[in-house]
């Protein structure tokens, strides 16, 4: 009943991922101040957000389950390279902040993935029709 619930509450937020952005935003904003902080905070919530909906949409138009394991094996790749970059220029590694680095470019990528394929699924349920 719970997991169910949860799920449910996910589905919702997902579908329209700008609206958790808009009041995640503007409701940190209004207790902290920070209108910095509240906009990052904002971008790493809705990432989570995204994922999900951009591998149920691939998932969707191209009749596959690999949409989730594609957006993970892009974010690891993202992760090793960004490694590999930060190793050879000083010399160590700091995994926080490539994890943050990773995760806050997956939110742009999966912003103009979730654009694109929206637009495809509605262009592709339109002809279908």
């Amino acid at each position: 009943m719970l997991w169910e619930s949860i799920k449910n509450v996910y589905a919702s937020l997902a579908v329209i991922p700008i609206v958790p952005f808009i009041l995640i935003y503007f409701g940190y904003a209004a207790i902290s101040g920070d209108r910095k902080r509240a906009f990052r905070l904002a971008m790493d919530i809705t990432t989570a957000l995204l994922i999900g909906c951009v591998a149920v949409l691939f998932n969707r138009i191209f009749h596959s389950n690999f949409g989730l394991y594609g957006i993970l094996l892009i974010l690891l790749l993202g992760g090793g390279l960004l490694g590999n970059v930060q190793y050879q220029s000083k010399g160590v590694l700091d995994v926080r902040r490539i994890g943050r680095a990773v995760w806050r470019l997956g939110f742009f990528l999966m912003a103009i993935l979730y654009v694109l394929l929206m637009c495809i699924g509605m262009g592709k349920s339109l002809f279908a029709a």
